[in-house]
């Protein structure tokens, strides 16, 4: 969450590529030095430098490359967001054969020769700036629409926000909770990493279309759709079936909350000025970030004091409904023009 905050509007003054290579050197040293750690504090400490340089492969870049795009910018937008997603599913078997070869020291030594080998040249490889010309085109479409909502930018800011974290709270009982969900209802760890990976897999599926979507229907609608496909895949963890179900039902999630984040740098660029985007998107993808830690403690906390999930899954829906109301508040305010609050 730091790392959007900082990062964000070091794109808006320098552009994507000293960002990512400044974050690709991050995560490189912070993999090499956690190889060599001789205590957990230093692992903690040394994650927490790792947090900051991969928050630079998110918020930002997906705020610079909404930038290139008119057109496609969804699709576009989606294509990069789904990099997190695809890692998710790639990743842990390398890493797994790597330590069992290795240790997990040489995990470590592995990844932050990944980043350097791939993250670093890759930066050198992004345009730099968007053109005066196109930049003057986006902020008055940007502007146009703005003033349909009758709201300041500050306002929708912190209505995004809030949604954000809304929507994020709600998506992390799933994504943090399923493996032990799957130990709560007997049918144990490997079945519920399972989940997790068919989750990930079925959000880059669902990435790529909404983004498809977010082309015809616009961020807003994109972020409704997807907010209440989350509330009714949510509602299914609530039936306590069999292990072929929960599979399913995990598989549904996936299918359904792969384009909400995404869909708040698509409103970002269509409602506010692209030279402040990557501060913008940044300040949103933070309140996700927020959403997703608060959402993961809640739900454990919540277990713990009832002995079950219902009432973390229930908490879900709850905050996933003010996602939801504030996209359709939004929405609605979109008919009449009207001037932009001071």
């Amino acid at each position: 969450a730091a790392g959007n905050l900082t990062l964000g509007p070091a794109v808006d003054r320098w552009g994507i590529t000293p960002v990512l290579a400044f974050s690709a050197i991050l995560q490189a040293l912070g993999f090499l030095l956690a190889s060599v750690a001789g205590s957990i504090a230093v692992v903690i400490v040394v994650h927490l430098l790792l947090g900051l340089g991969a928050s630079a492969a998110f918020a930002p870049l997906i705020s610079d490359v909404s930038q290139w795009f008119m057109r496609r910018r969804g699709i576009a937008v989606a294509i990069a967001a789904s990099g997190n997603y695809l890692s998710g599913t790639l990743w842990p078997p390398i890493i797994v054969w790597v330590m069992a070869d290795g240790g997990w020291r040489w995990a470590y030594v592995m990844l932050a020769v990944a980043i350097l080998v791939v993250v670093l040249p890759g930066s050198l490889l992004l345009r730099r700036r968007v053109g005066d010309a196109a930049t003057l085109v986006a902020t008055q479409a940007a502007a146009t629409r703005a003033a349909a909502t009758g709201l300041s930018p500050r306002t929708l800011q912190i209505m995004l926000m809030i949604a954000g974290v809304g929507c994020c709270v709600a998506m992390s009982m799933p994504q943090v909770h399923i493996v032990a969900l799957c130990i709560d209802r007997g049918f144990g760890a490997v079945a519920g990493a399972e989940m997790l990976s068919l989750m990930l897999a079925g959000g880059v599926v669902s990435r790529l279309t909404f983004g498809a979507l977010a082309d015809r229907m616009g961020g807003l609608k994109t972020l409704l759709l997807g907010a209440s496909l989350q509330m009714v895949a949510l509602c299914l963890f609530l039936i306590d079936g069999g292990l072929t179900s929960l599979y399913i039902v995990s598989l549904v999630f996936g299918l359904s909350q792969g384009g909400i984040v995404p869909s708040y740098a698509i409103i970002v660029r269509e409602y506010m000025a692209p030279r402040e985007a990557g501060r913008r998107v940044g300040l949103v993808m933070a309140a996700t970030i927020i959403g997703m830690a608060l959402g993961g403690w809640l739900s454990g906390w919540m277990y713990d004091i009832s002995g079950s999930y219902a009432l973390a899954v229930w908490n879900g829906i709850g905050w996933n409904v003010i996602t939801i109301a504030i996209a359709m508040a939004i929405l609605l305010r979109i008919g009449t023009p009207r001037p932009a609050l001071a």
